[in-house]
């Protein structure tokens, strides 16, 4: 994508999230993220200094403005260069594709990718900065690759003896949701990095100081949160007043965000995992599963919070979202799955059921890319365990275990009580 067509790209974001701001949140909001608590009440932390922008398309006011423009708006701040995760700073790319700016823009600082031969700012891009500062809406996965991110840039930071200022944002599946394996360091990668659950009830802030505290990263930084205001760990995102950012091309919504922990799984077989539809993450089919055998099957556990409406659909290239989709073109008989109480909901032991139900279901036709389900899953167990039900079943006791311990771990880098 050229830059003129990633202005327009940023043009139509920006105006999608004024229209959304304006319409339904920029009265009614109930929680200040720490973007807007930096502008109001942390002003002195960025006064007189050169900085270092990581952010996306996410990391936005009420009203939509990109924080690059609220910050180089401000008297005697310099902002002295902008940093971009995957999926680009508009949000233009697909999953996994890789982005490179190499032209310069009148309209930006100079911007660096952080997804594409580079993933950890260098020694030289950080040259001609005094602070680092970190502003993406994640999602609170630990696959979710801007926690893996933050984690290189605090590395970073502390090779270069310059500070972290890291901007506060809701956990969008609350504070409370935590479930789901361990990652086992073995299988660490860029979809994993830190050994935390699958979902980790965790902020952006909070995971910050708690990578910091366990020295998860080769060298820790001078690090500071500016926090959350109104914010509380029960709260869904739709319960804060701030606008939905698609945070990703295919995390559309929350109800997306919340069944996507679970449904990820799939991405590590031949089994479609929506991507090429209005519903990624939602939609789960491939051309040799029956629909009503599977939806059958899997509310016959009965599984709390969620039911499985049989399908059909058919994946098609998505440009900037799905541009090459598991079983293009080819319809997809599978299920829906529709959350009936996110309250008790688990994403993962969902996505775990599910897997090990096609696994019983079509053992001939199931493909399991072992290495990225390892990776995905955090360990080898759900790979060896798939097929074997009394396995998974003590899979579940194990991960529930582990997401019990880590609830309690985590409890010292809180810094917003329920």
């Amino acid at each position: 994508m050229r830059w003129g067509e990633l202005r327009s790209f940023a043009t139509i974001i920006g105006g999608i999230l004024i229209l959304f701001s304006t319409q339904q949140c920029a009265s009614s909001s109930k929680v200040q993220t720490g973007l807007e608590n930096l502008i109001v009440n942390y002003n002195h932390n960025i006064a007189f200094k050169r900085i270092g922008i990581v952010t996306n398309h996410t990391g936005v006011n009420i009203k939509g403005t990109q924080i690059w423009k609220l910050l180089k708006d401000l008297p005697n701040v310099d902002v002295a260069a902008v940093f971009s995760p995957e999926h680009g700073l508009f949000g233009e790319a697909a999953a996994g594709e890789k982005v490179n700016y190499s032209e310069s823009d009148e309209e930006l600082p100079p911007l660096y990718s952080l997804y594409g031969p580079t993933r950890k700012p260098t020694k030289e891009m950080l040259e001609s900065i005094d602070l680092l500062l970190y502003d993406i809406q994640d999602i609170g996965a630990r696959f979710y690759t801007y926690i893996s991110t933050m984690g290189l840039i605090m590395e970073a930071a502390a090779e270069s003896g310059i500070p972290c200022l890291i901007l506060d944002r809701p956990n969008p599946l609350t504070g409370k949701l935590i479930t789901g394996p361990i990652l086992d360091l073995e299988v660490s990668s860029f979809v994993g990095l830190y050994p935390i659950p699958s979902v980790y009830g965790l902020t952006p802030g909070e995971l910050a100081l708690m990578i910091s505290d366990q020295s998860w990263i080769e060298a820790v930084p001078s690090i500071e949160v500016v926090p959350l205001t109104g914010w509380s760990r029960d709260m869904w995102y739709d319960e804060t007043g701030l606008p939905w950012v698609p945070p990703s091309p295919n995390i559309p919504n929350l109800e997306t965000a919340i069944v996507y922990p679970g449904t990820v799984l799939i991405e590590a077989t031949n089994v479609s995992e929506g991507r090429g539809t209005d519903h990624p993450f939602r939609w789960i089919g491939a051309p040799w599963i029956d629909s009503n055998e599977l939806s059958d099957a899997m509310n016959i556990i009965g599984l709390p919070g969620v039911t499985f409406s049989p399908i059909e659909f058919t994946p098609h290239s998505i440009p900037g979202a799905a541009p090459n989709p598991k079983n293009n073109t080819q319809t997809c008989n599978g299920v829906e799955i529709v959350l009936t109480n996110r309250n008790n909901f688990s994403p993962v032991i969902v996505g775990i059921q599910l897997l090990h139900t096609i696994a019983l279901l079509y053992p001939q036709k199931l493909e399991i890319k072992e290495a990225g389900l390892n990776r995905l899953f955090g360990s080898d167990r759900l790979s060896k365990s798939l097929g074997n039900s009394d396995a998974i079943n003590q899979l579940v006791v194990e991960i529930k275990k582990e997401s019990d311990h880590f609830r309690e771990s985590a409890k010292q880098y809180h810094l917003y009580k329920n």
